[in-house]
């Protein structure tokens, strides 16, 4: 079999009982990278973006038999993904009663003590601007420039029209250039 399953195929395989542990074994295979990466992007701690991707996995698992399709897998799980992460940044600033800034700082404090980072200096200034934006934008922002997904994806994603899309794209970019203009 390929490396790189159609999603069709995979659904067609969830559906038998038969083949079901089968089926989610390949679509761990083709998204579990994925979804991490888009997870710990928000929530920065490996840690974390383990157990909200374990969570995430969890969730398609149990709700994968009521998938209608008439969105992507990829999209559908996405949305799961992005809402996980929302729910665990809200707990986050809710449990330590801070507000959203003091939560960034602790993310940025966080990358830069994290062994699992092992990025350049340009990357990490990259993330810590990253960390400035509002939980939107950074979404946004990481679906568009390290997912390279099509404004009408993330659209399908957050339910958000793709001008308002665009404009939060383009904040987030301005807000990036001044974060590491004024921080040479």
């Amino acid at each position: 079999m390929s490396a790189q399953v159609e999603d069709e195929e995979i659904l067609s395989k969830f559906r038998e009982e038969r083949t079901r542990n089968e089926a989610f074994t390949l679509l761990l295979k083709k998204y579990q990278q994925k979804i991490y990466w888009h997870v710990r992007r928000m929530v920065i701690d490996h840690d974390d973006a383990d157990d909200i991707t374990q969570d995430v996995f969890i969730k398609v698992w149990k709700n994968l038999p009521g998938f209608r399709a008439d969105a992507q897998l990829y999209t559908w799980m996405y949305r799961i993904a992005t809402n996980e992460c929302i729910t665990f940044l809200n707990k986050k600033k809710q449990k330590n009663n801070v507000p959203l800034d003091e939560v960034s700082y602790d993310l940025a404090d966080t990358l830069a003590e994290s062994a699992y980072f092992d990025g350049d200096k340009a990357q990490r200034k990259l993330q810590e601007a990253l960390l400035t934006l509002p939980d939107k934008q950074r979404l946004v922002f990481n679906m568009k420039y390290y997912d390279d997904m099509k404004y009408e994806e993330i659209s399908d994603v957050l339910g958000t029209s793709v001008g308002a899309l665009k404009a939060s794209f383009h904040l987030a970019v301005k807000k990036i250039e001044t974060f590491l203009t004024s921080n040479d």
